[in-house]
């Protein structure tokens, strides 16, 4: 809920200022209408995309999480230990993660509930995978558990090379969606230094076709951004507390 309210309130300064801004140089309300409207769904699109960006960041590190894990044990540290060891020498992104995971543990000492924790908290496909084989390893001991990491992290890094060769593929479908939807509104900007444009556009024709074209691009951009996403990995364990 505090990430909603802080893009809410950063799309309506960035609507604000550069609503002064446009009508300033265009010297027409009607003509700064729609970018009210588009400045601060561009906010608000940047700044989801940007937790989206975190959240494929932190996709990336779940193979070196594999690596430690794998370098913890052989050493001949337990699960646990091994878990733990993440808070310290595992990567940045999820060391605060794996430092609740400690606390948690000390707290409780219900190592299976505070590993079901972390599988909610990180509500993802490769970590649900990771922390299933840990808790199956737990309950029955696994001998192979070095085999298992090993071949669960090859595969991760097969299947995010796989999804990264298709996002470089997929993406000149989102540059096409962002030049097409911005184009046209650049191009009225400009002429809208003339005293004609202005007043053309200040009749009521030439208000509806502002409106008109405002819903024009807006199904335009997110119909071309729906063909351009790449479907998520379905959660395959779900926690269970």
């Amino acid at each position: 809920m505090k990430l909603m309210h802080r893009r809410a309130l950063s799309s309506a300064i960035v609507s604000a200022v550069s609503t002064l801004c446009i009508y300033l140089f265009t010297s027409s309300a009607v003509i700064t209408m729609p970018f009210i409207f588009f400045s601060a769904v561009v906010t608000w699109i940047y700044l989801r995309n940007k937790s989206l960006k975190q959240d494929a960041a932190l996709a990336l590190v779940w193979p070196e999480v594999i690596d430690h894990m794998v370098s913890g044990i052989h050493s001949g540290l337990s699960l646990s230990e091994a878990m733990v060891g993440l808070s310290k020498r595992g990567p940045e992104l999820l060391r605060p993660a794996f430092t609740d995971f400690h606390h948690e543990l000390q707290r409780t000492g219900n190592f299976v509930e505070a590993v079901e924790r972390l599988k909610i908290r990180f509500d993802s496909h490769s970590s649900d995978q990771i922390l299933e084989a840990i808790l199956l390893a737990k309950s029955l001991g696994g001998s192979e558990l070095l085999q298992i990491f090993r071949t669960l992290g090859d595969f991760l890094r097969q299947d995010l090379s796989l999804r990264k060769e298709i996002e470089i593929k997929h993406g000149w479908i989102k540059n096409s969606a962002h030049l097409s939807s911005a184009a046209p509104w650049l191009l009225l900007l400009l002429l809208s230094s003339q005293p004609g444009t202005t007043d053309a556009f200040a009749q009521p024709a030439g208000i509806a076709i502002l409106l008109v074209g405002i819903a024009l691009t807006v199904v335009a951009y997110f119909w071309m951004g729906r063909l351009g996403r790449l479907p998520k990995s379905p959660r395959v364990f779900q926690g269970r507390i």
